[in-house]
């Protein structure tokens, strides 16, 4: 049996940073809204672990996939064998989440697969700030590292997105936020412009309206219907997406 699951791409619809803590992380609160757009992972019971890609250009050797396979198999005690296949269609360091929805949708299969009896959450939050949103999806309000949620009501919406073909370091951009601070819709805006200027320029380019998910380099505008929105990306040189708000899956 051949598990086929969506890891959909998520947007901040804001994002303030509050500080750094003493753990070196930094508080933040934001709102999540999972979208449909998604990679798909197919995950199927083998006898050892072998993982391909395919679609968007993506590290095999350091994937969040099997790092989550391999954080499930030492919480289990035991190894939780699977022929895995990511087709890629979230950029990579896009601000979207990919990536983490990787990791959560990896867990997911694998203690479905495996019949586990494990409670995923804390070994989510071990392996990033936006993994555990990722276990349910849905819109929820975060805070803390991104760990701490609060489920909202689903909303009916779309969005168009532009991405640059620029992939930005979440570190990077948050230690520069620790230099440059910021404001407004997304406090690390600022921060990421400071890293890759030309994003600066990229967002003039798109006009007013449109706002940087996470930490970049994605940005988005919020559309009535697909057909608006088509008309959002028409004339824009860089890789687009249309796509709409989903509810919660777990």
């Amino acid at each position: 049996m051949i598990f086929a699951l969506p890891a959909r791409a998520k947007l901040n619809l804001n994002l303030e940073v509050l500080g750094r803590s003493a753990d070196g992380f930094h508080d933040l609160r934001t709102t999540f809204q999972a979208v449909a757009l998604h990679d798909l992972l197919e995950v199927e019971p083998a006898k050892e672990t072998t993982f391909t890609t395919s679609g968007l250009r993506v590290s095999a050797e350091t994937n969040s996939v099997l790092v989550a396979q391999q954080a499930l198999e030492s919480a289990a005690k035991r190894p939780l064998p699977a022929r895995i296949h990511l087709d890629k269609r979230i950029p990579s360091g896009s601000g979207m989440g990919g990536a983490s929805s990787d990791a959560a949708t990896t867990l997911r299969a694998l203690k479905t697969m495996h019949t586990l009896d494990i409670d995923l959450a804390p070994i989510a939050r071990e392996l990033g700030s936006d993994v555990p949103f990722f276990l349910r999806g849905g819109r929820a309000h975060a805070e803390g590292r991104g760990e701490r949620l609060t489920p909202l009501a689903d909303e009916c919406a779309w969005f168009a997105i532009a991405w640059p073909g620029i992939e930005l370091s979440t570190a990077d951009v948050y230690r520069a936020w620790d230099e440059l601070k910021g404001e407004g819709q997304n406090h690390l805006r600022r921060a990421a412009e400071h890293v890759e200027p030309s994003l600066k320029e990229f967002a003039a380019s798109l006009g007013p309206g449109w706002q940087m998910t996470g930490s970049g380099s994605a940005f988005y505008t919020r559309i009535n219907n697909e057909q608006e929105g088509r008309h959002a990306i028409g004339k824009l040189d860089c890789w687009t997406a249309l796509t709409r708000a989903v509810g919660a899956w777990a």
